[in-house]
């Protein structure tokens, strides 16, 4: 096994090009970020000792804020901010930072970065499953969700992994810890007849065509929301998506969406198009889905997934998620390797969309939107 390099002695790689790169911390800003420098050699050897004269020529200066004995939490923060959050949209920072400064910070933050043991986190990990939530524990109880708990650990491991290749600790306590078993969540599929009724109340008001069109491509919510007309080619049927919509506390932002796989052409079918094609006559805006309040704003992700829930309610169906509105779609269109209960799902929901193209065709013809 490789020995370990000591704090401040610097960080020694391999270039995918075979160059070797040595890098040391020489001090901070003002910010307290770290500032670098590095060398390059042709060998191990040679990088060494480039690395180990530029360690001279700096002063032989060591950082003094990271250090192995600084509390958990500070590392924990140092690492956040420096080699987490660039990498991380939006969205995601803010269940981070809440994770962090909620859960993580207050419970193991004060204990020094090199004491902290495997036995530290199992403990936090039972803490918070039994008492750790911070607010609506009238509603869910006092513990977290298994899923929460297995967050605060992948944050917790991240962070260390990394103290452990910048050489402040040798081994990662995280790894071995016994955490709650994934769950997946059963998806809920709404029947024939609770189509039909969900579609008629959400024409009634006012969103038949946003969940005609989820159901029938399966997109996210912040894809759906990002649609312009521009992106609907209505003499072929194909659909562009390749931008998604969230909000970043109150503020409406437009990215590229999740994966590169997400950046895709679907087909719809005719009789989507041609709903599509009469809906386009009643909206003034180049967004597929309007703000009604905003001018030149879509409508916001969040906003949609409220109407989800009363447009259920008052059409009598029962509670589902917007993700398992378009679920079985993906999962029947992108999944290699399906379950024999997913592909049974999948059909099952696939026949409900066939059976709903041909409901809308009707409804548009004779215009019956009696509830």
């Amino acid at each position: 096994m490789a020995r370990k390099r000591k704090a401040g002695d610097g960080t020694v790689r391999q270039r995918k090009d075979g160059r070797w790169e040595g890098r040391i911390v020489i001090g901070y800003d003002d910010n307290g970020y770290p500032k670098t420098k590095n060398v390059l050699a042709k060998t191990k050897k040679e990088c060494l000792e480039k690395l180990q004269k530029l360690k001279e020529d700096c002063g032989g200066l060591k950082p003094e804020k990271v250090r192995p004995e600084m509390p958990f939490g500070d590392w924990l923060t140092y690492w956040y901010e420096n080699h987490s959050k660039t990498k991380i949209r939006p969205t995601t920072q803010e269940t981070y930072e809440s994770r962090i400064r909620l859960h993580i910070i207050p419970e193991i933050g004060d204990i020094p970065l090199n004491k902290l043991t495997q036995n530290d986190l199992q403990q936090f990990y039972g803490r918070l499953k039994k008492s750790g939530r911070k607010r609506f524990t009238d509603k869910y109880g006092e513990g977290l969700s298994d899923r929460m708990v297995r967050m605060c650990h992948a944050t917790c491991r991240s962070a260390l992994e990394k103290a452990v290749q910048d050489g402040l600790i040798r081994v990662n306590p995280a790894i071995g810890c016994k955490l709650p078993p994934k769950k997946a969540r059963e998806m809920q599929v709404l029947t024939r007849e609770e189509l039909q009724r969900f579609l008629i109340q959400a024409k009634f008001e006012g969103y038949y065509e946003v969940f005609l069109l989820d159901l029938a491509t399966g997109l996210r919510r912040g894809e759906l929301m990002a649609l312009q007309w521009n992106d609907l080619n209505f003499k072929t049927g194909v659909l562009n998506v390749n931008k998604q919509v969230y909000d970043v506390r109150g503020q409406l932002q437009i990215s590229t969406p999740k994966t590169k796989n997400s950046v895709r052409k679907i087909a719809l079918p005719p009789a989507v198009v041609a709903v599509l094609r009469e809906y386009k006559e009643t909206v003034d805006s180049r967004w597929m889905f309007p703000s009604p309040v905003k001018e030149d704003c879509p409508i916001t992700p969040g906003v949609v997934r409220r109407r989800l829930q009363l447009i259920l309610e008052h059409a009598g169906c029962k509670h589902v998620r917007f993700h398992d509105l378009r679920h079985p779609y993906v999962k029947h269109t992108t999944k290699k390797f399906n379950s024999e209960k997913q592909k049974t799902q999948a059909t099952k929901i696939v026949d409900l969309i066939a059976w709903v193209f041909c409901f809308c065709i009707v409804s548009y013809s004779k215009r019956s939107w009696t509830l």
